[in-house]
């Protein structure tokens, strides 16, 4: 992938891996529209990166998903790249206790319902150019998930599972459906803080583009590539390992 001379949409862009995305495209001299749900944290990207493009939206909500595609494919008709990067992660109380539901809707909706649907709707307009891409940004945790976040986990397997039929129904199109797979990276995913031993975000940003520009299809960064890789036995071991 050349990350030049694309018109891109990254959703949860306003911070973390997405606007870190958002301004490697821009400076390599793509057109980058990046949308989230706050407009205070959108407004503070287009301070780093001037360049980009603002597009308020809760992507957990059907109806803004539609508005979303409609404002785009209509203002932008050469957008030929989608990145499916907006994620929640929400710590519950263990589920022997009593849960708040619509937390875990919530992650359901924005973590696999908003990839898919919008994957959905794109589909038609990128098939129109000359070449394109998906982009599912999953997780480690897809393969390796941490019990205590069990729906955070599913959501994220289950986008792995839909890449790969994405990526089989995709392959005689134009249309390239690639999955990153970030380990814990220093965000602020979830919280302030609570990712601070994670992967600096300039390295695994960098890490991406290289990957990107290579062709990779679906690659990972220490931990989550060793759980992509690993083999039944191995994963039931780590698993054990992370959650006792």
């Amino acid at each position: 992938m050349n990350l030049a001379n694309n018109t891109v949409l990254i959703t949860g862009g306003g911070s973390g891996i997405g606007l870190a995305l958002a301004t490697r495209f821009s400076k390599a001299g793509s057109k980058v529209i990046i949308c989230g749900r706050r407009r205070e944290q959108l407004e503070a990207a287009k301070r780093e990166c001037p360049e980009l493009i603002l597009i308020p939206c809760d992507l957990s909500s059907e109806s803004e998903r539609h508005t979303l595609f409609s404002r785009v494919s209509r203002d932008f008709p050469e957008l030929n790249i989608l990145i499916n990067n907006a994620g929640i992660q929400n710590r519950p109380p263990a589920l022997t206790e009593a849960q708040d539901w619509e937390k875990h809707q919530q992650e359901i909706a924005t973590n696999l319902e908003a990839p898919m649907h919008l994957s959905m709707l794109f589909i038609p307009h990128l098939l129109k150019q000359q070449t394109s891409a998906i982009i599912n940004v999953s997780s480690g945790l897809a393969f390796l998930p941490l019990s205590f976040m069990a729906t955070y986990c599913a959501t994220k397997a289950a986008l792995h599972s839909f890449t790969m039929s994405l990526r089989h129904q995709l392959s005689k199109t134009p249309i390239k459906v690639i999955e990153v797979i970030p380990p814990m990276v220093n965000t602020d995913l979830g919280g302030k803080g609570l990712h601070n031993e994670g992967t600096s975000l300039d390295v695994f940003a960098d890490h991406t583009v290289k990957h990107l520009e290579a062709g990779d299809l679906e690659f990972g960064f220490g931990f989550s590539e060793k759980g992509r890789l690993a083999s039944r036995e191995q994963l039931n071991e780590m698993f054990l390992g992370m959650n006792k």
